[in-house]
């Protein structure tokens, strides 16, 4: 997944036009003692999202189970929402497809998805809530959730040696004093953190328990003004206090990866294959790094974070529904899952198969997170609102210079309320 992930969870610029197509499920349903012999189901997947291997053995179980075939056909996600909304509206769509987390909902309010509640009832009683959260629209579950990551924090184990520091902070105070440690005994800026990494600050207002948007009648609107929302600026106003980088850029601009690379910064908040770009770099930085998960305001619960991932969905216009279930059944067995987490390194859809993370460090101080996570609002209207310049930076950027949470928040309130109300 590496940086394509990313792609999954920046949602853009989506056009809905996906017509609502009755499932006729008469090809799809079983032929008897030969199953669905001379079938052939349709997949769509993301690039770099499951490897060769993964899917030659899915395939080979599937056609042993169905006696059916599979076609996996990888996508690239430059252009897939119009690629995809496009092919749900016509006659043939793909049966089962990967859609990023933050996507469903908007597919699901067109009725491009078929209805899975069957398929939860039947294997999904262990996934795990918050990753099971983007799959569910208006009550209905419409996706099924299939592999997940977040941020951790990246650190350079030389500069907090050098500090005098010996282990890993467990809360959100203790990060901070070492922090200040740093800043305090070495040369080394104790961590970069640019004023718009947007999605580290949804983490934190995740954390407080808080909502980017209200509703307001039959309209949503911001909610930034809310004290929840507030203190998750205010956490990330004292940390960024101790940064030096720019207040008005976000983590890939310069790449955080590649200021880490310099040996000269204590830590970052970033996903965990940030560490390629510092090692790519700078080769010699990657014995230095160490990874440990965010630390939240008490020991017993990490701070919040953003879920990036995929779910993967049923086109409504399939003819195949009933053998794309049977094709889900297997793809989110606990065989498929455990495989998968292990080869990429995503966290899985139930925490007791996060086992097959061991070894993978950062993917092994991504997980305790999981549990305790989110994404942006799981609304359609939400596209629009991460388009540049997006509210949510322009507010960071003012909370930093100087403004308080409620003026930043009345700044970019009509902007974000603008946005919110763009016809879908």
């Amino acid at each position: 997944m590496k940086r394509k992930l990313i792609a999954a969870i920046g949602v853009a610029g989506m056009v809905f036009s996906v017509a609502a197509c009755g499932g006729d499920e008469g090809d799809g349903k079983s032929t008897g003692a030969d199953g669905y012999e001379g079938q052939t189901l349709t997949v769509w997947v993301m690039d770099g999202s499951s490897p060769d291997e993964w899917q030659k053995d899915l395939a080979t179980e599937f056609e042993a189970k169905t006696k059916a075939k599979v076609a996996f056909e990888v996508q690239q996600w430059n252009g897939i929402q119009q690629k995809l909304t496009t092919a749900l509206s016509e006659e043939n769509p793909p049966d089962v497809f990967e859609v990023g987390n933050t996507q469903t909902p908007a597919y699901a309010k067109t009725g491009g998805l078929a209805d899975l509640a069957d398929l939860k009832s039947e294997i999904g009683g262990e996934w795990t809530e918050s990753l099971n959260e983007s799959s569910v629209f208006e009550g209905k579950q419409y996706a099924a959730p299939w592999f997940f990551a977040n941020r951790v924090v990246l650190y350079n184990k030389k500069v907090w040696a050098d500090a005098g520091l010996k282990d890993t902070p467990k809360t959100r105070d203790e990060f901070y004093d070492a922090l200040k440690t740093i800043g305090d005994k070495t040369d080394a800026e104790p961590i970069y953190l640019p004023g718009q990494n947007w999605y580290h600050f949804v983490g934190l207002v995740i954390g407080e328990g808080g909502e980017l948007v209200k509703k307001d009648g039959d309209t949503y609107v911001s909610n930034l003004d809310d004290p929840k929302v507030a203190a998750a600026a205010e956490t990330y106003k004292k940390f960024q206090a101790l940064s030096r980088a720019p207040k008005d850029k976000d983590e890939a601009t310069p790449q955080q990866g590649e200021v880490f690379a310099k040996g000269e910064t204590g830590a970052f908040i970033g996903m965990g294959w940030e560490a390629g770009i510092a090692i790519k770099a700078n080769p010699e930085i990657e014995k230095e790094i160490g990874y440990f998960t965010i630390p939240g305001a008490t020991a017993d619960k990490p701070e919040g974070v953003f879920l990036g991932g995929s779910n993967l969905a049923v086109a409504a216009g399939s003819k195949k529904q009933d053998l794309a279930k049977e094709f889900l059944k297997i793809a989110l067995s606990d065989k498929f899952e455990g495989e998968l987490a292990k080869a990429n390194g995503v966290i899985p859809n139930k925490e007791s198969l996060q086992s097959n993370l061991k070894g993978n460090a950062p993917a092994e101080a991504a997980a305790p997170a999981a549990a305790v996570g989110g994404t942006t609002p799981l609304i359609p209207e939400w596209a629009a609102v991460e388009n540049a310049p997006n509210p949510i930076k322009t507010y960071l950027t003012a909370v930093l210079n100087g403004k308080s949470p409620a003026e930043a928040a009345q700044q970019v309130e009509g902007e974000f309320n603008k946005r919110l109300a763009q016809e879908q």
